[in-house]
């Protein structure tokens, strides 16, 4: 870290710029600007949900399809090869002549853990994919953000980004036009 990121001794050290604007086309330009100019560590606030917002911060489809999907198929193939060794090999009992592998007696067993594992990995792949439970951001230091739930809209610019410097992304969220710039800095006490 470059000597103006971490402070000097006594200094507060920076944790996030937090930009605010006025409507969702302010704020959807802005994260185009800040998106192509190579920031990663960095979120939108807006009261109510901008369409298109994701495909101006360039995030990608979510993972957590994938991981629902994978835990379902994990639940079905695991209830039926349990049901599979215990009723055909490790405890066979011929009940009315059925067979030891019957389909049609799995399918509720397969159906139930198909849906539990499927709701365990959307809950657990969300939390992990969003980084959750955070019990703290820096953007809660500022007065002005509270506006946010109401008719405002903020970007934030974590310092721990690599692009991160004081003087060059103050310049880049001047260049959106923004109602309000604060730099929000680590609490001394």
């Amino acid at each position: 870290m470059a000597a103006e990121e971490t402070g000097a001794a006594g200094e507060a050290r920076p944790l996030i710029y937090l930009a605010e604007y006025d409507s969702p086309s302010e704020i959807m330009h802005a994260a185009e600007a800040v998106r192509d100019a190579g920031y990663k560590r960095w979120d939108t606030h807006t009261p109510f949900p901008v369409h298109g917002m994701d495909g101006a911060m360039g995030l990608k489809d979510s993972a957590v399809g994938w991981i629902v999907l994978a835990m379902g198929l994990t639940g079905c193939t695991t209830a039926f090869l349990l049901m599979w060794w215990t009723n055909g090999i490790d405890y066979p009992i011929i009940i009315g002549g059925k067979p030891g592998y019957s389909l049609p007696a799995m399918i509720p067993v397969m159906f139930e853990l198909t849906i539990l594992l499927s709701a365990f990995g959307a809950v657990f792949g969300m939390l992990g994919i969003n980084q959750l439970p955070k019990h703290h951001h820096p953007v809660f230091y500022s007065e002005r953000f509270e506006r946010c739930s109401d008719d405002k809209f903020f970007i934030s610019i974590e310092a721990a980004d690599e692009q991160f410097d004081l003087e060059e992304t103050r310049s880049l969220l001047e260049g959106t036009h923004p109602t309000h710039i604060e730099l929000i800095q680590e609490e001394t006490s």
